[in-house]
């Protein structure tokens, strides 16, 4: 089992590769940093999780359909931080595979890829989180109150638990209550352009969402549907 850090200097961002292939981890870690990242390679689940209740990464990156996704994401320290799902050789994954991952709020499934372009992924990804990173900012919308630097989202007063990807789409709602966006539209801006991923993969969330925030899931009275268009918050 391998666990090996990177002690370069002048590095931003931790990466954290938990690969079953030593190899390709290796590979991986070593252009990381020589892309300036500081990374940590490890082969087994128990040792990931010693290293991220260490220090949260600022990524992980591990194997397709691993199980540990599950325990990851349930792990509250890890809400925020951005999972790459990587499957080896030239076989990809089928498309309701790849949703599959998606909807465990999987930032991006790559298949067959090498480490130059699995790398140039990862620096979008950090990149784009950085310049969305604000902090003492809140959002009111009727009794749902979310605060960006706590990452916390209250309905009625009360904490509620959601996913990556489920604050991720309230949160542009709450920035532009009363516009509608269409089903692309929100992927797009949740998922980024390019994702090839089925409106369907929206609906899931918004479901799961009208749960967790509506009195009534069953007649929503804040995440409206707009019939052939796609979905408004209504204040």
């Amino acid at each position: 089992m391998l666990a090996e850090k990177s002690s370069i200097k002048g590095v931003h961002d931790s990466v954290l590769i938990f690969l079953k292939s030593e190899s390709f981890a290796q590979s991986l870690k070593k252009a990381l940093e020589a892309g300036g990242y500081r990374s940590t390679a490890v082969t087994a689940e128990s040792i990931a999780l010693t290293e991220i209740k260490s220090n949260v990464p600022a990524l992980i990156i591990l194997d397709h359909r691993s199980a540990s996704i599950t325990n990851f994401r349930r792990m509250r320290i890890l809400n925020t931080v951005p999972i790459v799902a990587v499957q080896e050789g030239d076989i990809c994954c089928q498309d309701e595979e790849c949703l599959e991952e998606y909807d465990k709020d999987i930032d991006l499934v790559a298949c067959g890829q090498g480490v130059r372009e699995l790398v140039a992924r990862v620096r979008a990804i950090l990149r784009r989180r950085k310049t969305c990173g604000e902090t003492n900012v809140q959002y009111n919308a009727g009794n749902i109150r979310m605060d960006l630097d706590r990452h916390e989202v209250l309905v009625n007063g009360r904490s509620i638990d959601l996913t990556p990807k489920e604050f991720q789409i309230l949160r542009q709602f709450l920035e532009s209550p009363r516009r509608v966006f269409s089903r692309q539209e929100m992927l797009n801006r949740v998922w980024g352009e390019g994702y090839a991923l089925e409106e369907h993969a929206l609906d899931v969330h918004i479901h799961s969402l009208r749960q967790k925030i509506e009195q009534n899931p069953a007649s929503p009275t804040f995440l409206l549907t707009v019939r052939g268009v796609g979905y408004k918050l209504r204040v």
